[in-house]
């Protein structure tokens, strides 16, 4: 396995979920009345029979315990029967989220290579949980079924090239506060010094660093193709990093201009409390979003 490998089964995930989810709903009945393992098993072994490349297929309770054998090619697992299957992703995931799921690769305990599992929930006529009914899949086989067409490949290198683009424009763009904001430090006279430079060099500065931070994201995750991080500054972490650049910014602002204000027109520090609010909403809109985003994750 390779990295590419790993970045075409995270873009085609979805197109490879739908088609075992059509097998499934095709060949297993659902939400029927008397769901019984002696119905189900007869169309997992169909099922396992249309893919020629299927490792096994195997049937779990609604508590996780595996009820019936691991039928592999021309045999089968009587071993596996009774086994506790509830910790496993295929299992929890497919409860959780009501649906057929696909895991990510892992190694399988039968072949010793790298396997996906696709798990289909089956409910009774009432909508309790019966069943999980599971299959294996080679991963390079996978990979096959959900080729991305010529169509599809080439809106991933029109967007990666589009995204490239963008990011060589932000990072213009980011220089360009830079050296502004440096100029402002190195060419007014120390005589004449006057604290408004140093906070408007500092907000130039601060805005530059957030633009080259947000290149750098999209440089990472849309060009290279790197593997997001699960966690806050992972798949998140553009907007956190942004936003958290421009409430510094923000910030900055309102400080200089309460500054300004209580020294020259006390009446108008009513408008830099204005922005200190706006920061607080601000600070307070990112925490909602931040935790919301962590529950999510930790789900």
């Amino acid at each position: 396995m390779t990295p590419s490998d790993i970045q075409d089964f995270s873009t085609s995930r979805t197109k490879a979920r739908a088609y075992f989810c059509y097998l499934f709903s095709k060949n297993i009945p659902n939400r029927l009345p008397s769901i019984s393992v002696e119905m189900i098993v007869p169309r997992l072994l169909k099922i396992k029979a249309d893919l020629e490349s299927c490792e096994g297929v195997y049937l779990l309770d609604h508590r996780g315990v595996q009820v019936s054998p691991t039928y592999l090619d021309h045999k089968q697992i009587d071993e596996d029967a009774g086994k506790i299957r509830a910790d496993r992703a295929y299992y929890y995931r497919a409860v959780r989220e009501g649906r057929c799921t696909i895991t990510d690769p892992y190694p399988s305990l039968i072949t010793r290579d790298l396997t996906v599992t696709a798990s289909q929930p089956i409910y009774d006529e009432t909508g309790v949980l019966k069943y999980v009914a599971c299959l294996d899949m080679p991963f390079a086989e996978v990979l096959k079924i959900a080729h991305l067409s010529t169509f599809d490949s080439l809106f991933v290198k029109f967007f990666k090239y589009s995204y490239s683009m963008f990011s060589l424009a932000l990072i213009a763009v980011a220089m360009l506060l830079f050296f502004k904001g440096m100029q402002s430090f190195f060419l007014y006279e120390i005589s004449h010094f006057n604290i408004k430079d140093v906070f408007e060099a500092t907000i130039l500065i601060t805005l530059a660093l957030a633009i080259f931070d947000l290149a750098k994201t999209l440089i990472e995750e849309e060009i290279m193709g790197r593997t997001k991080e699960q966690n806050i500054f992972g798949a998140h972490k553009t907007m956190v990093r942004f936003l958290g650049s421009i409430i510094i910014a923000l910030s900055i602002e309102a400080l200089m201009l309460v500054f300004k204000f209580a020294i020259t027109e006390p009446q108008m520090l009513l408008y830099a409390m204005f922005i200190i609010a706006g920061v607080a909403m601000l600070l307070v809109s990112l925490a909602i979003y931040i935790k919301n985003t962590k529950e999510k994750i930790q789900e």
